[in-house]
Formats: C-alpha cells, sequence, structure tokens
C-alpha cells in the first residue's frame, strides 16, 4: 500500500457486474458521480479518483437478495444476486486528518447504491504515516495497567448494579463493597449517565471518596469508569470532575456522541477513555449490511480511545465467538509502526470463571479487561468470592491447569463452577 492511499475493503451483493458496480463505488466516493461531469478532467481523475485495487467475486450466485432495493426494482432488474469482496483506495489528501470525512469517504452513500442488495465495509487500512496524524490513546494498555497497578495477568472488573435508580450514596456503598472485593476496574452501565436522581455532579465525588479511602488503607487504586456520555461541553466539564477527585477513567457511548465529541474530548483530557459500544449491532448484525468490527474500531483507535468493548466468548449476546476473537485481536494490532496504539479490549456479557479457558486459549494473552456481573455478585459465597473465583480461573488457565484441578483446594472456584457451570 502507498504511503499517500488509504485501502477500505467490502463485501457487496447485486444482480449486475461486481467488477462494474466497485468502480461505481470508488468513482461515488471520489471524485465523481454516476456519469462523468463539466471539470472532471483526466487530470483530476488521476489525482482524485479512488481505484480499484481487487474484485474476488464468489463462483456461487444466490437466489433471493440479502436486502430490498426499490431502484432495481423500478428497472425491472431481477437475479441471481452475486457476491463479491472489493478493494479500493482512496488518495489521502482528499480527506486529510479528518475523521468524520474519513468515515464518510468508505461509507457515507455507498450503504444508499441503488445497484446492490448488500454492502458491508469490512476493514479499513491507513500508511503508518498517516495513522499518526490523528489522535492516540492516552493511556492504551500500559497507561491502562500502570493507572491501576495490574503489570501482568488480565484485569477483573464488574458493572455496577441495578443499572439505574441508586442514589449518589447508594452507589457509592456499592462501589466501596466492590472495592473490598479486590476489583481492578468498576464501570457505570450503559444507561447511567446524569440521572436526576443520581447526578454526575454529586456521583463522582461520593464514588471517589470511598476509592480514594480504599487506596489510602491498602494501596490499591481501583479505576472506576464514570458514564460521562453527554454533549460535548458536558462531557468536558464531568472529566475535569473525575480528574480533580482523582479519578482516573471516563467511559463514552462512543456510537451516540460520534466522532468529533470523542476526538474533543481526548483531547482534553488525558483520563482513560472506555468506548462503550452499545448500538454496534445496528451496524454489524446483518452479514451483507453495515460495518465490520475491523472497521469500526479502526476509526475509533484514531478518536483516540484506550479501551474498546467486544463482548464475551460463549457470552448472552448475538455475536459469534469467532466475531469475539477476531474484535480483540483487531485491538491488540497495532495500526502505527512508531507509537503503541493498541487498545484494551474489554470482555462482557455473561462472563464468569467458567469463561476464562475458552478466552486466553483464543486470545493467547492476558492484555485484556475481563469484566464479570452476575459471575461475581451472584456468587453463592459473595462478590469477593466471586472475584477470588474469577482470579483463580486465569491462574489455572495461565499455569495450563483445568479448572476442576485447580479448584480441588480453592473453594471460591469450586462453588462458581457449582453455581454456574449448568
Amino acid at each position: 500500500m502507498r504511503d499517500d492511499r488509504f485501502e477500505a475493503t467490502y463485501l457487496i451483493e447485486t444482480p449486475l457486474d461486481p467488477a462494474k458496480i466497485a468502480e461505481i463505488m470508488a468513482g461515488e466516493q471520489s471524485c465523481g458521480t454516476f456519469t462523468r461531469v463539466h471539470g472532471e478532467t483526466d487530470e483530476l481523475r488521476q489525482r482524485a479518483r479512488a481505484t480499484v485495487e481487487a474484485v474476488e467475486t464468489d463462483p456461487t450466485p444466490v437466489d433471493v437478495p440479502s436486502l430490498p432495493n426499490a431502484w432495481l426494482d423500478r428497472k425491472q432488474v431481477t437475479g441471481p444476486w452475486r457476491r463479491a469482496h472489493i478493494r479500493i483506495s482512496f488518495p489521502v489528501a482528499n480527506v486529510g486528518t479528518n475523521l468524520p470525512s474519513l468515515a464518510a469517504t468508505v461509507g457515507g452513500n455507498l450503504f444508499d447504491l441503488g445497484e446492490v442488495t448488500g454492502l458491508r465495509l469490512e476493514t479499513l487500512t491507513l500508511p503508518s504515516a498517516y495513522r499518526d496524524t490523528f489522535d492516540m490513546p492516552a493511556q492504551g494498555l500500559a497507561g491502562t495497567r500502570a493507572l491501576t497497578g495490574v503489570t501482568q495477568g488480565p484485569l477483573i472488573g464488574s458493572i455496577i448494579k441495578p443499572n439505574v435508580g441508586l442514589s449518589p450514596e447508594q452507589t457509592a456503598d456499592i462501589v466501596e463493597e466492590l472495592c473490598g472485593a479486590g476489583l481492578d476496574f468498576i464501570k457505570d452501565d450503559e444507561i447511567c449517565a446524569d440521572p436526576l436522581h443520581a447526578p454526575l455532579a454529586q456521583r463522582i465525588p461520593a464514588v471517589m471518596e470511598r476509592v480514594r479511602r480504599h487506596r489510602d488503607r491498602t494501596g490499591k487504586a481501583v479505576m472506576v469508569a464514570f458514564n460521562i456520555t453527554d454533549e460535548t461541553d458536558a462531557m468536558r466539564r464531568h472529566a475535569d470532575l473525575i480528574a480533580r477527585e482523582e479519578g482516573t477513567c471516563a467511559m463514552v457511548s462512543l456510537n451516540w456522541c460520534g466522532f468529533s465529541a470523542v476526538q474533543t474530548l481526548r483531547r482534553h483530557t488525558d483520563l482513560v477513555l472506555h468506548g462503550h459500544r452499545n448500538g454496534y449491532g445496528a451496524f454489524s448484525r446483518h452479514p451483507l449490511l453495515g460495518i465490520s468490527f475491523g472497521a469500526y474500531q479502526a476509526m475509533w483507535r484514531l478518536a483516540g480511545v484506550d479501551h474498546m468493548h467486544v463482548h464475551g466468548l460463549q457470552g448472552k449476546f448475538a455475536q459469534t465467538d469467532e466475531e469475539v476473537v477476531s474484535s480483540a485481536h483487531d485491538c491488540l494490532t497495532r495500526m502505527s509502526e512508531t507509537a503503541d496504539d493498541r487498545v484494551m479490549p474489554a470482555f462482557s456479557s455473561g462472563q464468569w470463571a467458567g469463561t476464562a479457558p475458552v478466552t486466553f486459549k483464543e486470545i493467547g494473552n492476558t492484555d485484556l479487561l475481563f469484566m464479570s456481573g452476575g459471575g461475581i455478585m451472584a456468587h453463592p459465597d459473595g462478590p469477593a468470592a466471586g472475584v477470588r473465583s474469577l482470579r483463580q480461573a486465569w491462574e489455572a488457565v495461565v499455569a495450563g491447569e483445568t479448572l476442576a484441578d485447580y479448584a480441588s483446594t480453592r473453594p471460591e472456584l469450586a462453588h462458581a463452577l457449582q453455581r454456574f457451570g449448568a
């Protein structure tokens, strides 16, 4: 790949010639439209037009289109429909260091093209020098480990429950209990940001008073991800309050704040930005529509986030285990040749001690945040035992032992297997 171009790959479905559709896509997302226009000189096209680099067509057509299409219906175009993988390169100069414009270039109107009955953005690859012009994580893997004091092994975390309805003091009570249970990380739920019954202006000081008390007593600085999702100025105010209270992390619902707001927040604070992807299923669940996680995480990393949610193996959501594994590997793959811009994959959704073995086997390392709700709070011996069961499970898998053997002398893990194993 040339230093002056970046690339995107797509999966498309069409009843037309995929090679011709690829050229339409390249023109639509660069200097052209459905027809050549006045002023679109050969020199301009050579300099600014996107280029089709590859088209690989699936030899087996399908009989039913994946998505409805009024444009094709009007033209009375029917199947069979063919699927193809397309790789297109774009001039860096068309975009510059402009993340919303980059997203509009590789996505934008492509999802509405009349010639396709399916289109999915799969990957986004930038030259290292171009990637380096965008924001970097302020903390990333190394900073998160330094702030929590967890030098090796996964970070063990949990989520404040009930999701909403608690007062600031009630929230602080739960955080105090979770700190005492031995957690490294605690986060707000994505639907609890700045509610009337627990505004951040009260909740942050109340929670951090307990966190500091625990730190002063034990030496352990637990990281709390306060959900500051809001309009941009409010997020900056909330981030400043977290920093004044000696907090280290802010959580943002990425899809609902948008690239620009998260970039502004990144440039305003060096707090860890815990990127929550809630709503991502709307972009990804249909296999012939939307954005795959590879491209999705690449764009959010250009906004400077430090953590990215990937869901969990054998979890409660719709993603396959293969997608979760691929997502985690994407987060842990450097996009820059000059800086460590890896972000920490955050596992959640139905995780407990019993999902540690498959997670370690598939990810191959412990550079991850492993969050458990019920696996901690519903442990039969209480939250502290729930946390110990998770740590024991990870000790076992790293040492190459089975959970059953390791549990023979560790009642917390044994009781977790008995309670949740069925």
